[in-house]
């Protein structure tokens, strides 16, 4: 029997990338699926059904159970849509792995409104539209004496955590939202018996070989028989086990890549000043210095 035996689960951006290693590992485990890809190129531009598709025959020929799904999980409706197929389609919903992403890197003077807002439109509003329609299923099961034993994977980045990286403002500020979405999310869930934890990954995808800087580093060909720390399949193991019905784990966001898995925090104290009365300009210039 696999780890995830018997569990539904969503599973978004699914069509290619890390995404498509999710959704095949988790198949192998035991788990129904909806796979989800609007099949956009790297920019967000245009769609094709053909990713998700065939990423459902793959699983279907080796005996797995999974159904396509093309909304775009931008679309508070679509989002809707994706959480509703799962509940018609399997008779309802564990798992909700929040994948998808789109590039569209430009230095912030010259970065325009666009590329703002559909960066963060398909990653945050993206994590954010179908954790939205999937806490509103559980809550209603929790509520009509249901068990629940939810879990939810968000997707953030090295680029919104602990590696900034110039010309993905509108990526980093993405990401780095995610991860604090994690965070209260897993607050709040945790009532309604849902665990919420992000990962974020390094790995060869579409979007990391196009990243400004690094693609050379993720296209490096890797000697036969060596350990490829770049496959995309290295990071799926991680969000599988968190996935599980037995994980205790919640409100964790973990970097993984390769053979590494480093558990991140966020913001904390390094320094502390303080004031027995109201502060001065001239104190502050002295103390902060």
């Amino acid at each position: 029997m696999g780890t995830l035996e018997g569990r539904v689960a969503v599973i978004t951006g699914a069509g290619r990338g890390i995404g498509r290693e999710h959704a095949l590992l988790f198949a192998r485990e035991g788990a129904s699926l909806v796979v989800n890809d609007l099949g956009s190129a790297n920019d967000g531009s245009g769609s094709d059904a053909t990713p998700a598709q065939q990423v459902v025959a793959e699983i279907s020929a080796a005996g797995g159970n999974a159904v396509a799904n093309h909304d775009d999980v931008a679309s508070w409706d679509g989002a809707a849509a994706l959480v509703d197929q799962a509940v018609d389609e399997f008779g309802r919903l564990d798992v909700l792995v929040n994948n998808a992403g789109i590039l569209r890197d430009a230095f912030l003077a010259s970065m325009d409104e666009t590329q703002w807002d559909a960066v963060i439109a398909v990653h945050l509003k993206g994590h954010a539209a179908p954790l939205r329609h999937a806490a509103a299923y559980w809550k209603a099961r929790t509520r009509a004496g249901e068990p629940v034993n939810g879990s939810v994977i968000n997707t953030s980045s090295a680029s919104g955590t602990f590696m900034p990286n110039a010309g993905q403002a509108n990526y980093g500020a993405a990401k780095a939202g995610i991860a604090a979405l994690t965070l209260v999310a897993a607050e709040e869930l945790e009532r309604f018996g849902v665990r919420v934890n992000a990962i974020a990954p390094i790995a060869r995808t579409r979007l990391t070989l196009a990243t400004p800087g690094m693609g050379a580093l993720f296209a490096a060909e890797v000697p036969e028989g060596d350990f490829d720390a770049f496959d995309p399949a290295n990071i799926s193991p991680l969000v599988a086990h968190l996935a599980s019905a037995d994980c205790p784990i919640t409100g964790k966001v973990f970097s993984v890549q390769g053979g590494g898995i480093s558990e991140l925090a966020g913001w904390h104290d390094i320094r502390t000043i303080e004031s027995d009365g109201p502060w001065t300009i001239a104190d502050l210039s002295n103390r902060l210095a």
